[in-house]
């Protein structure tokens, strides 16, 4: 099995998910007491919240592609990003190494196509709702996305000041539930939770539309890769 190499810490909190999404299937292919082979990078959050607010994408990129290139020097053989909104700069990163880098879009994409979806609903910061390279992805693939017309900025605010700090409120998971509700109302049919915490407040047993689940997907992913 190849070395994983993840860049995480944004937030530490859908990391472990990713840590324990990664081992357990790990295990479930390889059997026994099978692990992954995983080099993770965890950054401090709070200074890359700080660019993501200012709009500094290029700095952001620039960083997190040092940090790619350590993880390949280390000896990383595929490389993971732990992170929707990040996926913003994910182009200087695969600039920066030679080895496979594997897309969050991409599984999900794969998943929903599988199913036989073709709109479905996007919940995420606001940078991965409202800017491009989220949508123009999925749109390569041949899939609409919608995002909540209203509450925006109420949802981005339950990610960064609850779930990332480990909070999770009932009172937030309905207002999620609402937003796919009413995502489901304009022809959604499925929900991408497109940021890596959400799944800490919304799944199948309480979701209108199906979920897919992008901390999921993404870790199984990488290790479908690492076992190339």
């Amino acid at each position: 099995m190849k070395t994983i190499g993840l860049i995480g810490g944004m937030s530490w909190e859908s990391t472990a998910h990713y840590y324990r999404v990664i081992n357990q299937e790990t295990a479930a292919r390889l059997g026994g007491l099978h692990s992954a082979p995983l080099i993770v990078h965890s950054v401090d959050f709070a200074p890359v919240a700080e660019l993501q607010a200012k709009g500094e994408w290029e700095a952001a990129g620039n960083q997190l592609a040092t940090i790619a290139r350590a993880l390949q020097d280390a000896g990383a053989e595929v490389i993971g990003l732990a992170t929707n909104t990040m996926h913003i700069v994910a182009d200087q990163i695969t600039a920066a190494i030679e080895i496979p880098f594997v897309h969050i879009a991409d599984p999900t994409s794969d998943a929903l196509l599988a199913d036989g979806f073709e709109t479905v609903g996007l919940l995420g910061t606001r940078f991965t709702m409202e800017m491009p390279f989220y949508h123009d992805r999925l749109a390569q693939r041949g899939l609409a996305s919608i995002i909540p017309e209203v509450d925006r900025t109420n949802l981005n605010g339950i990610i960064y000041e609850e779930l990332c700090r480990g909070i999770v409120r009932e009172e937030s998971r309905r207002i999620y539930v609402t937003a796919i509700e009413r995502l489901a109302a304009r022809g959604a049919e499925a929900v991408i939770l497109g940021c890596t915490e959400i799944t800490m407040l919304i799944d199948d047993s309480v979701s209108p539309l199906p979920v897919y689940d992008t901390t999921d997907l993404h870790a199984k992913a990488l290790v479908n890769a690492a076992l190339v």
